[in-house]
């Protein structure tokens, strides 16, 4: 049976409910999804299927944009400087030959410590000053900022330890104070225990036979780069459909991948990002969003063994995921499926959230289809 379409649209994008529901009559009848899209600071997209509109999902990486976005007030406050060194801010990162590296090339997946030699434990995944403490005395596995590579698991631990060393305050209470409580966010770093009600257990993988036979033919040894940066070398390898289905990785939040979001959080924060929301002016400034969108990592990602490409802590979104959006756009996407961004160009901030984990992981295949839908309604006003 397939499911019904909920929500409203604005005039001009009848459209993308149509491509919504196209999508969804394709899918498994247990779909559960929501789809949110602003348009200069005002909410045009607001659907949702097998569920209801106040639920809450895991984002897994789409928690980077969070993370990313604080990263980029502080810049934008004169707090943090890009080409600082990391020890400036944080002396102990300089063990094992780190002591060059600038926060520029740390938030450009560019330090080489995705990991450690000895893996994780889940407390230590679900709590970012654990997973600094560890890497500080982590030796690179590439030398720092001569190459890039995804750091999965340990990217927005490693710029919350320098958020920390520069304010006295957690990358999430800087978050929570800054952005999501004055927009009323439904993007939680660290979920409240009244809100858990809400949230949906991610489902995993329900891959086809020739999706499975895909999966299988491309195997990762144990302590490959790969493996190490997603824990899988750990004594007790990390299952990443399940992390954030963990009650304390929700609770405390990890600036990794610990977001808990609906389609609406997501795409409010990237409207508020770039825009006028209500009666406030746009969190970023138009040379802030420039700088942090522009590409800083391009080309072999170490971990990924892919093409990728990075700008400052946000994925170069055109470029990875959307060619036909603005360039410097920025915004990140997440294991199970999610995807959010900003397009400064059409002014479009999408967030798009599924509770089943998607094949092949990364941004679910749906959000081409789904976003060019918007862009082009968008682009047509």
């Amino acid at each position: 049976m397939t499911q019904e379409i909920h929500g409203t649209v604005a005039d001009g994008f009848e459209g993308v409910r149509e491509e919504f529901a196209a999508f969804v009559a394709g899918e498994r009848p247990d779909y559960e999804g929501q789809l949110c899209a602003y348009v200069h600071g005002r909410k045009v997209v607001d659907l949702w299927a097998g569920t209801d509109a106040d639920a809450l999902y895991a984002v897994f990486s789409s928690t980077k944009g969070a993370a990313s976005l604080v990263v980029a007030l502080l810049v934008q406050d004169g707090t943090l400087e890009l080409d600082r060194k990391v020890t400036y801010y944080w002396p102990e990162f300089a063990a094992e030959g780190k002591g060059g590296l600038t926060l520029r090339d740390l938030l450009a997946h560019r330090a080489g410590v995705v990991g450690t030699d000895s893996g994780f434990t889940l407390a230590e995944l679900a709590d970012d000053r654990q997973l600094a403490e560890r890497l500080a005395d982590q030796r690179p596995f590439w030398r720092p900022g001569t190459a890039f590579g995804y750091h999965a698991l340990v990217g927005g631990a490693l710029a919350g330890e320098v958020v920390r060393r520069a304010t006295g305050r957690t990358l999430q209470e800087v978050y929570q104070e800054r952005v999501r409580a004055p927009y009323g966010l439904d993007f939680f770093l660290g979920l409240p225990a009244p809100q858990e009600p809400r949230f949906r257990t991610t489902q995993p993988m329900a891959p086809t036979p020739d999706q499975q036979a895909l999966l299988d033919a491309a195997p990762t040894g144990p302590h490959a780069l790969g493996s190490i940066a997603f824990n899988r070398h750990a004594p007790d390898p990390t299952d990443l459909a399940s992390l954030p289905n963990t009650p304390l990785v929700r609770a405390k939040g990890p600036a990794s991948v610990g977001g808990v979001a609906s389609a609406r959080g997501l795409a409010g924060m990237y409207a508020a990002a770039i825009s006028e929301v209500g009666e406030q002016a746009p969190l970023l400034k138009p040379d802030t969003v420039a700088e942090f969108g522009q590409f800083h990592s391009a080309g072999y990602d170490l971990v990924a063994r892919a093409h990728k490409s990075f700008g400052l802590g946000f994925q170069t979104t055109a470029d990875t995921w959307h060619p036909f959006l603005g360039a410097g756009t920025i915004g990140h996407s997440g294991a199970s499926g999610s995807q959010a961004f900003a397009d400064p160009w059409s002014g479009l901030a999408y967030g798009y959230t599924r509770r089943r984990f998607a094949f092949p992981g990364g941004a679910a295949p749906e959000n081409n289809r789904l976003a060019r839908a918007i862009h082009r309604a968008a682009l047509a006003r």
